[in-house]
């Protein structure tokens, strides 16, 4: 059977990858394992934004590129889309603190869950 695969980038890095051992993920052997041999993968769609450098971590674009960079060496399937990340400045009040407003920076992912959608319409 023709199948193809649709990955949330932030979600699986965020929700099930990130603080364990699988940072290096082989997303071709993990859905052939949880497929079987019926299923012929013919896609791996892969949804994601662009990171920014932040002050406290200025190589987090470096990882992302070489993640993206090693997921294309590995998975000969795979196409990668992008959304677009966005950063702005925001006055918020403390967690434990309601009385007091501080300047954070807001970070949100715009685009990717869209992308990921129209795609699935369109290869139905």
């Amino acid at each position: 059977m023709e199948t193809y695969i649709y990955v949330d980038g932030f979600n699986l890095n965020y929700g099930a990858v990130k603080g364990t051992s699988y940072k290096w993920l082989d997303l071709s052997a993990l859905f052939n394992d949880i497929l079987g041999i019926r299923h012929n993968i013919s896609k791996i769609k892969y949804f994601t934004s662009r990171v920014s450098a932040r002050q406290n971590d200025l190589s987090k674009p470096l990882r992302q590129d070489i993640y993206l960079k090693a997921l294309k060496a590995s998975c000969a399937n795979i196409e990668i889309y992008y959304g677009k990340f966005l950063t702005h400045n925001k006055r918020l009040p403390l967690s434990d603190d309601n009385s007091k407003i501080v300047s954070v920076v807001k970070t949100e992912e715009k685009g990717t869950d869209v992308n990921l959608a129209v795609h699935l319409l369109n290869d139905a």
